[in-house]
């Protein structure tokens, strides 16, 4: 016999943090990802990332030094199949061997926040945008900053969300706070790619 669920058991959201896989550690993108990172805890929400360095090892810095942390708060999905290639900060790591392929389990999070990145951070947007979603980007150099604001094709992905796009935020508490907002209208889920009649 399987126990029972307890009524109020709610399933906490998880956050991805993606962006450039390395940073100055003083410079704006590493002290944005820092604070993305601390307000994701703070909200008791669970912080995902890649799992590596640059912006993912900031925000994982950020999010263990946030008062509300606690153990298997942050996960990081890393690319290899060695668990201690992950950064230090992460609590949980789930080594997929996948190499860049893991981008796409990242990309399944409740919720994106992007600061800057390169081709796989584009991946991971594109993935998210196909997966519904929802995504917020910061005005930072990279993927991110020249897509925020737009859409990344066509697709009605919520036909209640006109505004549906990659959403700009001007700093790290406003992605947060737009997270925040707009996640309980983010709740579909891919079920694969429908078949398509040739034209």
């Amino acid at each position: 016999m399987e126990p029972e669920a307890p009524s109020d058991l709610k399933r906490r959201p998880m956050v991805a943090v993606i962006g450039d896989a390395s940073t100055d550690p003083a410079g704006s993108k590493a002290v944005a990802a820092r604070e993305v990172g601390a307000q994701i805890i703070e909200k008791r929400w669970r912080l995902v990332t890649g799992g590596m360095g640059g912006v993912m090892k900031e925000a994982s810095a950020g999010a263990r030094a946030a008062p509300s942390w606690c153990d298997g708060d942050i996960i990081g999905i890393a690319p290899g199949s060695d668990p201690g290639s992950a950064n230090p900060f992460v609590d949980v790591v789930i080594a997929t061997g996948m190499d860049h392929l893991r981008n796409s389990i990242v990309a399944h999070s409740d919720a994106i926040i992007v600061i800057g990145g390169g081709a796989g951070t584009l991946s991971e947007i594109a993935l998210g945008w196909i997966y519904r979603r929802l995504i917020v980007a910061l005005p930072y150099e990279g993927w991110g900053g020249k897509l925020a604001g737009t859409k990344i094709d066509q697709r009605v992905r919520y036909k209640d969300i006109p505004d549906d796009c990659v959403y700009a935020a001007g700093s790290p508490a406003q992605a947060v706070e737009i997270v925040a907002r707009l996640l309980p209208r983010y709740q579909r889920r891919h079920s694969g790619i429908a078949s398509r009649p040739e034209r």
